[in-house]
């Protein structure tokens, strides 16, 4: 019970034929071949931002009623009403050709207005309140990517593949926040009161990943992705009786990566 309280690559022709151009001739480089996209060398490093929507599974309880269970069964709230934002930052480490090693940092928020089902109060007026669910998502993970990223040319020269689909794990821990601000109802004495119910705490996460990257130019990628987190942690005082709380999610983000 509730206690009250993403330009493609160019083509690689260019490339080549502006150092077939300089082995033969040992002419200057042309404007041209000096913004030909190739890297001197295999990136090692991937800065990535990105942003998107986020899903919570908010799963029950099962033979006990979770507190997901309670929030839709007596206020207006469906599973679908909990989605919100996400925003997460990444750093990629190039370990070989296909694989990266991963560290980010994720927020994810929503916020759910709502009222109670089968209660109003004396002036037959809706008991309304809200519901805000964040979590914080800190993981270290590998990308493993189905196909080369890349070709060298010569001694130096790196020509960038155009998209380069991946899957992945991560692993670490999750912070949340549950909070439950409004009017409720004390189901004892049927009196209605204002309140603030809160629950905050962290478990350890596993998040299982795919996505795609394409090259804007020799720097920047598009990056879209899909994961899905399992994790779940226990409950403040604030919510006594209730399992602990199912932090599971799914996330689709779209965002922006440097490589170097």
């Amino acid at each position: 019970m509730i206690r009250p309280g993403n330009r493609l690559l160019a083509p690689g022709l260019p490339v080549l034929a502006g150092l077939a151009l300089l082995a033969t001739a040992g002419a200057k480089p042309t404007a041209a071949q000096q913004r030909a996209d190739f890297l001197l060398g295999a990136p090692k490093v991937a800065l990535t931002i990105k942003a998107g929507f986020a899903q919570p599974r908010a799963g029950s309880g099962g033979d006990t009623e979770s507190l997901w269970d309670f929030t839709r069964n007596r206020l207006t709230v469906d599973t679908r009403d909990l989605s919100g934002t996400t925003i997460a930052g990444e750093i990629a480490v190039r370990t070989t050709e296909r694989l990266d090693l991963t560290f980010s940092l994720g927020y994810s928020l929503s916020a759910t207005r709502s009222e109670f089902r089968d209660w109003v109060d004396q002036d037959d007026l809706p008991i309304e309140q809200t519901t805000e669910f964040s979590t914080i998502p800190l993981t270290v993970g590998v990308k493993a990517y189905l196909r080369d990223r890349g070709r060298s040319l010569g001694r130096f020269a790196y020509i960038p593949s155009t998209w380069n689909p991946y899957v992945g794990v991560a692993g670490g821990l999750v912070w949340y926040r549950f909070e439950q601000y409004g009017d409720f109802v004390d189901y004892e004495t049927l009196d209605i009161f204002r309140s603030t119910l809160l629950s905050s705490g962290r478990g350890a996460t596993v998040h299982l990943l795919g996505g795609m990257d394409v090259s804007l130019n020799k720097h920047v990628m598009l990056v879209t992705e899909g994961r899905y987190a399992l994790a779940s942690a226990p409950l403040d005082s604030d919510f006594v009786g209730f399992p602990d709380l199912d932090l599971a999610g799914f996330q689709v983000t779209v965002g922006l990566s440097l490589r170097y």
